[in-house]
């Protein structure tokens, strides 16, 4: 699955090298447009050790150029394409490449800041299905729900489009308008959406006070700024010695895995926050920091299927350690930890899945999710009537209404 948006990595920004090919598939390739001398020159470059695997790739790149009805082909497009198919092949949904205008979308969304509807989606499908509207978004004020897929943008069918062109289409300078067709579960005919695009701001966390003095925490994203906001209003929280806390989880798409393990430790004393295990079996742990502010306080978290990947692991670990309640609709389910690389000369960028993630007593989530403790649906009625009985179930249990 592609989410469009940078979550649960090991961000590690180091420079990719020539890689597998070598250096000459980017630049001696590209230059030879004579079929079989380009063929020869590929086979110069390939490494020894590859040469048969690899014959023929570099015969079927010599026939496209010579053969190919449209002349002359796009060596760039091919490369990128090679390259996409090569990681597509390995058959994990979270390993893939982007082209540089691909990772320009992906890094302009880990800055917090963007032009669009503001939703996250995941690319993987034929179409795009929407995780989650990101909070006071166009997306969520227009009354997009996590699940919906987009089928057509401005009357135009996207089935089988690459994920990041539709993404292209949807984006758009704030001010304009962009129409959206959607599939949602449950409704016998396609929705029809018109939305204004805007810049889209996204707070890491919101607090605010409650009824019967209950403290209320929305974290909307894990980022560069989750841990020092988390921890300022969750000062000025507690100076008001509120009787519960409720965490908000609801549409987080996750976001940066140490920010997640520094919010798990503002809850949990001590012990581990979550272990990352890798393929040869090696496992680390990631152990709370002590000195969190709100470790014993009684609380809730709320999550839904547009809680994801570092949402997971909080609300994974308030439920281990049976530190408070989690309530809500099962999460998202993703539960692997990507390595996201730039390559050499701009080129793109790949992430690979390089671990999976468990909860502290171990358990994976990857493809099944949390597991409310309390379940509770929001329905679209609700949302129409602007009710939120997660909400209040989740004050009713902490105030033993």
């Amino acid at each position: 699955m592609k989410i469009v948006r940078l979550t649960l990595i090991s961000f590690l920004m180091l420079a990719f090298g020539a890689g597998l090919f070598g250096a000459g598939f980017f630049f001696g390739h590209t230059t030879a447009r004579d079929g079989f001398i380009a063929e020869a020159s590929a086979q110069a470059n390939t490494p020894a050790a590859l040469a048969d695997q690899f014959a023929p790739f570099w015969e079927a790149w010599a026939l496209a150029h010579e053969e190919y009805v449209d002349q002359p082909v796009d060596d760039q497009k091919l490369a990128y394409g090679a390259i996409k198919g090569m990681l597509e092949a390995l058959g994990d949904r979270h390993t893939g490449y982007s082209t540089p205008a691909e990772s320009k979308i992906l890094f302009s969304d880990a800055l917090g800041e963007l032009e669009g509807i503001g939703a996250e989606v995941d690319t993987s499908g034929e179409y795009l299905k929407v995780i989650s509207p990101l909070p006071g978004s166009p997306a969520e004020q227009a009354g997009v729900l996590p699940g919906d897929v987009i089928v057509k943008v401005d009357g135009e069918d996207i089935g089988g489009q690459d994920g990041f062109t539709v993404i292209s289409k949807v984006r758009g300078p704030a001010g304009t308008t962009v129409r959206l067709t959607i599939v949602r579960e449950g409704e016998a005919d396609q929705l029809e959406f018109s939305i204004i695009r805007d810049k889209i701001t996204i707070p890491s966390v919101e607090s605010k006070v409650l009824e019967g003095n209950i403290a209320y925490l929305k974290i909307n994203n894990f980022g560069d700024k989750t841990t020092t906001e988390l921890k300022t209003q969750l000062e000025a929280l507690m100076l008001q010695n509120p009787t519960g806390l409720v965490v908000d989880l609801r549409n987080n798409p996750g976001g940066y895995r140490d920010a997640a393990v520094d919010v798990i430790g503002q809850f949990v004393g001590e012990g581990t926050a979550m272990i990352q295990r890798y393929g040869d079996g090696r496992e680390e742990i990631f152990k709370v920091q002590s000195g969190g502010l709100a470790t014993d306080i009684p609380m809730v978290v709320l999550i839904n299927q547009g809680s994801a990947s570092a949402s997971e692991i909080v609300a994974g670990a308030i439920q281990d350690y049976e530190r408070g309640q989690v309530l809500g609709e099962q999460s998202y389910g993703k539960g692997t930890v990507q390595d996201w690389r730039p390559l050499s000369n701009s080129q793109g960028s790949v992430r690979i899945t390089i671990a999976r993630w468990l909860t502290p007593d171990g358990r994976t989530i990857d493809k099944l999710g949390i597991t409310p403790d309390i379940e509770i649906e929001l329905t679209q009625e609700d949302r129409e009537a602007k009710r939120d009985p997660q909400l209040d179930a989740a004050i009713r249990e902490l105030t033993g209404g």
